[in-house]
């Protein structure tokens, strides 16, 4: 089998901020509009997401997952800007995108991630609705789900919901007799020391991947290059997260990076290897690390 290759990207936070009127800025995005006027605007940076893409688009993925936070606020003006440059990442086809907290940031848009980028979600089978899906590419099995849900002010966490998660369990149930690769697509980590960024029923989900499995997890949301490893099945799960694809370095957030999973067979068994890019001090991408993980 050939080699199977699919890059990772997670939080664009798309800049600029297009200009907001003041009625839409009562509750909790006016706390979001200060804090990106006063500190976020300085390390996101668009000239930085437009060199990463472009570098790993030079690599030639055969499939690119965005697991969420392509807008900031959800005003109504960022989702035409962002499907823009989501469509120059490449197509449905091509690339699978998934919310984050900041995509449902009120209740007046949340629903407004499906309908905007709704071909890039969709799973190869009719559901009852849009997570989990299940997109097969290659060797891969890819698994959807949202954790993106509004909060109150200054609070991000995330919940997958128990609808949700029955579906997960039946959905990698039926996976298991398929010969695939199994990568579930998630916002938030499944762990955080932060109780405001934390995914709520993070323990309901990983009951779920003990029970079931999976072979590789992919998520965003602390902007930082994470990995730990979760009780699987038959064996541990790598849980990889990367840091805001547009941001600067700055206090304990690394530069913009993106990863590259080399996925295939080896005799019986699995192999991926995880390739890490990232933007340096003079601007350019280069490989910080590569590593075998399965």
């Amino acid at each position: 089998m050939t080699a199977y290759t699919l890059a990772h990207l997670s939080d664009p936070h798309l800049p600029p901020l297009p200009a907001a009127r003041w009625r839409d800025l009562a509750g909790k995005r006016a706390f979001g509009y200060l804090n990106w006027t006063r500190n976020r605007h300085k390390y996101h940076r668009r000239d930085v997401l437009d060199a990463l893409v472009a570098d790993m688009q030079a690599q030639r993925p055969d499939h690119i997952a965005v697991t969420g936070d392509l807008v900031n606020l959800a005003l109504e003006a960022e989702f035409a800007p962002a499907k823009a440059w989501l469509e120059g990442v490449g197509t449905p086809e091509h690339v699978s995108v998934i919310p984050g907290n900041h995509d449902a940031y009120v209740r007046a848009t949340r629903h407004r991630f499906v309908g905007s980028f709704g071909d890039y979600l969709r799973g190869d089978a009719e559901t009852d609705g849009p997570f989990p899906f299940l997109r097969r590419r290659g060797p891969l099995a890819l698994i959807g789900v949202s954790s993106a849900v509004p909060t109150l002010p200054l609070m991000a966490t995330g919940t997958l919901g128990g609808a949700q998660l029955r579906a997960l369990d039946r959905q990698l149930g039926q996976l298991s007799a398929e010969d695939a690769f199994r990568v579930l697509l998630v916002h938030h980590p499944l762990h955080s020391n932060a109780r405001m960024k934390r995914l709520t029923d993070s323990k309901q989900l990983r009951a779920v991947l003990k029970a079931r499995g999976v072979d590789l997890i992919l998520h965003g949301h602390d902007h930082i290059h994470s990995t730990m490893w979760i009780e699987g099945a038959d064996k541990q799960i790598p849980v990889i997260g990367v840091p805001s694809a547009s941001a600067l370095a700055h206090k304990h957030y690394p530069a913009a990076a993106y990863n590259l999973f080399t996925v295939e067979r080896d005799g019986h068994q699995w192999r991926c290897v995880q390739t890490v890019r990232g933007i340096d001090e003079r601007m350019q991408v280069r490989e910080i690390r590569r590593v075998q993980l399965i």
